[in-house]
C-alpha cells in the first residue's frame, strides 16, 4: 500500500513539473504549432495521450497512478481555466495574443517574424476568406489559435454595393516581389518585365530591396509594403 501511494505522489510530482515545462516549450514554438486549439488545452491533450499511450502499451505499467494521473491533469486544467477567468493577467501569461499582420492594406514584416508566419501563409488565408486583393484589408491579425481574423476596409463592403444595385468588377492582386525579389514568370504573364517593374519603382525614388512584398492588380497598379515601417505606396502605372 505504502508503495502504491508512493507511486501516485511521484507521478502527481511528476504531472506539477512537466505541464510548466511543456507550456514554455510550446509557447516558445509559436501559434503555428497548435492551430485551432487553445494552447493550453493543446497542452493537456498530448499530455494525457502520452500517459493512456504508456498505460496501454506497457503492461508492467500500474494501472491505478495512470488513473490518477488522468483525473489529476483533467483536474488542473479545469482549475486553470477558472484562474484564467478571474485572473486575465494569468491568462496572459499561458496564452498567445492576437498579433497584427496586415494594417491599412499592408503587411507588418516584424510582426510576420514574430508568429513565424510567410507572406504565402497570409496571402493563403486571405484567398481562403475570398480576399485576393491585400488593399481591400483595413486590418488583419493572427489569433491565439493561430486562425487568421480580417476587417476589410468599409468601402470595400460588397453588400453595400450590392445593396445599392451597383455591379462591380472582380478585384484581384498578384504577387510580384517578396522580400525584394521579383517574380519575372508573373511579370511575363501579364505581358510586362523586370524593366518596367524598375521603371515604376525608380520613379516613386523606391530602392527594389527595401519592399518587402509588392502585387500589382488589374489597372497595373504596384501595391509595395516596406521593408521598413511607413505608410502602404501604390505606384501608379507610368507610360513607356
Amino acid at each position: 500500500m505504502v508503495d502504491i501511494l508512493m507511486e501516485i505522489l511521484i507521478v502527481l510530482g511528476r504531472i506539477i513539473t512537466i505541464l510548466p515545462l511543456l507550456l514554455i516549450v510550446i509557447i516558445f514554438v509559436g501559434k503555428r504549432a497548435i492551430g485551432e486549439i487553445p494552447v493550453f488545452d493543446f497542452l493537456i491533450i498530448i499530455t494525457l495521450g502520452s500517459v493512456v499511450g504508456a498505460d496501454i502499451a506497457d503492461p508492467s505499467v500500474n494501472h491505478l497512478p495512470t488513473a490518477v494521473a488522468i483525473v489529476a491533469i483533467g483536474g488542473i486544467q479545469k482549475l486553470v481555466d477558472k484562474w484564467e477567468i478571474l485572473h486575465r493577467k494569468f491568462g496572459k501569461l499561458i496564452t498567445f495574443q492576437p498579433t497584427v499582420v496586415v494594417q491599412d492594406g499592408k503587411l507588418i514584416p516584424d510582426n510576420l517574424k514574430r508568429v513565424s508566419y510567410s507572406i504565402d501563409n497570409i496571402l493563403q488565408m486571405l484567398r481562403e476568406k475570398g480576399i485576393f486583393d491585400i488593399s481591400e484589408v483595413e486590418t488583419a491579425l493572427i489569433e491565439s489559435s493561430g486562425s487568421l481574423s480580417v476587417l476589410k476596409k468599409a468601402e470595400k463592403n460588397t453588400v453595400t454595393l450590392e445593396d445599392m444595385g451597383i455591379t462591380k468588377l472582380s478585384s484581384f492582386t498578384i504577387p510580384v516581389i517578396i522580400e525584394g525579389s521579383v517574380y519575372a514568370d508573373v511579370l511575363k504573364f501579364l505581358n510586362l518585365n523586370e524593366i518596367w517593374l524598375h521603371k515604376q519603382l525608380t520613379s516613386q525614388g523606391i530602392d527594389l530591396r527595401d519592399v518587402f512584398f509588392g502585387s500589382i492588380n488589374q489597372q497595373k497598379e504596384l501595391q509595395l509594403s516596406m521593408k521598413v515601417e511607413h505608410e502602404e505606396v501604390i505606384v501608379a502605372p507610368i507610360k513607356n
